[in-house]
């Protein structure tokens, strides 16, 4: 195996040429290809630029922009240099954008528009490290005079001149590059305070794709759609490591509102998602069946409960017959086949989901349509990825076993201990986070979980997360998060309970699936607020709750639950980018509807909105409903 991300980057280059295509991004309607060897000079031509620029040893280069070939560029360029590349999310905040910037000692941004710059001429004061912005696209920046802008041609062409007068430079720089060498600064996603810079090595990242292409292989003539933010370490694994690995096509979007028709061009056999993808597909299938013709309704009603005979035989290794096995292939041409297709989805073969629990409805429908979906469960420490599942290994209530490397097991207070190849060399300027995570060659996820009898992983919660009720029970708000989450008419739900007498739950209704239901009954509303505190539409929640709540102990039920006049955001620091609930935050700031959920009162009158007219304030109020579950 090569040493490190860039060696493979030349082999490739080398192994498929011109010919083969590495990279593909959809501009102004037509897919652009990129073949390796052209991967390779770019990479090298932004390499040379960088070092023409004052390159010196240790330097970082921060990434703020969407998923396209130049981010990739960027990262390679950099650590064919020996330094690390820091990837932002795009639609971060400015702050975010600073904390970064500023914490990781970037000397080189890599801004990719007009939009991202603005971000950083707003805190360049507070940025004095940063002594070069290379700017991908700068449409709209004609009048941009500031001397710390450059443009990503430019900054290639001085590359370009620096290669003809030094051609042997770009290799002495490679041959420092050591399987040991940081090549990432991936920051975690900061749901209890402030982000810590995880430092990923060469080794880290190959391993992971090694280790993972063993139960799970990926080929040459593969396609990947790259959507996921590059940011998140486990983008960084697919459209990075892995494809470096084993030489497939990675595709990148038009734009985030093209994702879904650009996965139908492509057709991809590699797709990561998280459940939010997965439970938005689903939903989208139940409204268009609702909305077909009469025909496709029928056949829709006659397959599925045949798909799902067939899944559940999958599941437990059983053989099909001859007489289902003739009836899945009848139901595979007359339905399930197009309906893939519409969605993009009839090529998979490595297709998987993490971060959260996928509902068992939802995973049972993907797998009756023939959508193998396997869980996987890792973290930013663990360049991705240390347990999933393998095929015909699949149980809906764990995440898996180990991947070949990696070691799984539980300490005496439940946590997950992990250990292996993959594990991160430390977080960056923070020792002591990193003396606490790391023990005696063992991570300390944070996580609690318990390992079966087969050697599955059950991942229950966060151990910070699981909360004890006054009368002592414990429970995992998390896992009831994630039933709650399983109706197709909920989006977000957030459990409260610590130190109370119940569970209550504050959740977020799904605008479409919940929309269409309304539609369906005539029932005419405005807006998401008016929407979600319909009573009928406090009805259908409740009787949703009440019947996921059979599937707890009586004392971890939810008893009250509260409807949000608005959707959580991550703009509004209730998420963080990954989607992840900040639940201390949502729980401080809705505080009001916390205690009215263990108070008396059934209506409650909060701020909605805050609008400002000819220089006055005036503050929107929304009332909103506290509903007991009823019991089934």
């Amino acid at each position: 195996m090569a040493l490190s991300l860039p060696h493979m980057l030349r082999d490739n280059a080398a192994k498929f040429g011109p010919e083969k295509i590495a990279l593909r991004e959809k501009e102004f309607g037509i897919w652009q290809s990129v073949t390796w060897q052209q991967y390779m000079d770019n990479v090298r031509l932004f390499a040379l630029g960088i070092v023409a620029l004052g390159y010196q040893k240790g330097d970082k280069l921060a990434i703020l922009g969407d998923n396209r070939p130049e981010w990739l560029y960027s990262e390679l360029a950099m650590q064919c240099l020996g330094g690390a590349a820091v990837g932002i999310f795009p639609d971060s905040h400015i702050d975010q954008v600073k904390y970064i910037i500023d914490h990781s000692d970037a000397v080189f941004l890599m801004a990719e528009d007009q939009e991202q710059v603005d971000k950083f001429l707003e805190i360049k004061n507070s940025c004095p490290k940063v002594r070069h912005v290379i700017v991908d696209d700068t449409k709209g920046m004609k009048h941009y005079q500031d001397p710390i802008l450059k443009p990503f041609k430019m900054v290639q062409e001085m590359g370009r001149d620096l290669d003809r007068r030094e051609p042997q430079l770009f290799e002495k720089y490679l041959e420092q590059v050591t399987g040991e060498t940081v090549a990432l600064i991936a920051y975690t996603s900061g749901t209890t305070g402030l982000p810590k810079g995880a430092m990923l090595t060469h080794n880290n990242m190959l391993k992971m794709a090694a280790n993972y292409d063993e139960i799970d292989p990926a080929y040459p003539t593969d396609n990947h759609v790259s959507f996921l933010p590059l940011p998140w370490v486990g983008e960084q694994m697919t459209a990075v490591s892995w494809n470096l690995y084993k030489g497939f096509t990675v595709n990148f979007p038009e734009k985030v509102e093209t994702v879904a028709d650009n996965i139908r061009d492509i057709g991809p056999q590699i797709l990561f998602a998280p459940p939010r993808f997965w439970e938005k597909i689903c939903s989208e299938i139940q409204v268009k069946i609702q909305d077909a013709v009469w025909i496709k309704r029928f056949f829709y009603k006659l397959c599925m409960p045949i798909g799902y005979k067939v899944a559940q035989r999958g599941l437990e290794n059983m053989p099909l017959g001859p007489l289902l096995g003739v009836a899945d292939i009848i139901c595979h041409f007359l339905m399930f086949r197009s309906l893939k297709n519409y969605f993009g989805l009839g090529n998979l073969r490595n297709v998987y989901t993490g971060g959260a629990a996928l509902g068992p409805e939802i995973f049972h429908l993907f797998q009756a349509l023939g959508v193998n979906i396997k869980q996987i469960y890792g973290q930013t420490e663990t360049s991705g990825i240390s347990v999933g599942h393998r095929n015909r290994d699949i149980k809906l209530h764990t995440v898996g076993r180990p991947i070949p490397g990696m070691e799984i097991k539980i300490s005496d207070t439940g946590e997950i201990l992990t250990r292996g190849p993959t594990v991160f060399a430390g977080y960056y300027k923070d020792e002591e986070s990193t003396r606490k995570a790391l023990v005696d060659g063992w991570l300390h996820s944070g996580d609690q979980g318990i390992v079966d009898e087969q050697g599955h992983l059950v991942m229950i919660d966060r151990m910070k997360d699981v909360m004890k009720l006054t009368d002592g029970t414990k429970f995992s708000p998390q896992l009831i998060e994630n039933k709650i989450k399983f109706s197709v008419f909920v989006a977000e739900a957030v459990v409260v309970g610590k130190d109370r007498p119940y569970v209550a739950a504050m959740i977020n209704i799904d605008m479409a699936n919940v929309g269409k239901w309304a539609e369906n009954r005539k029932l005419s509303y405005t807006t998401y607020t008016d929407l979600s505190q319909k009573d009928e539409v406090y009805e259908l929640i409740a009787q949703e709750v009440a019947q996921m709540n059979l599937s707890l102990p009586k004392a971890a039920r939810v008893k009250r639950f509260v409807m949000l006049h608005k959707e959580l955001d991550a703009d509004d620091d209730e998420m963080t980018r990954t989607r992840k609930v900040r639940r201390s935050f949502v729980e401080q700031r809705y505080s009001q509807l916390v205690e009215a959920l263990y108070g008396d009162q059934d209506r409650l009158d909060v701020v909605s909105d805050i609008k400002y007219r000819d220089g006055k304030e005036f503050r929107m109020q929304t009332r909103v409903q506290i509903k007991t579950v009823p019991e089934i």
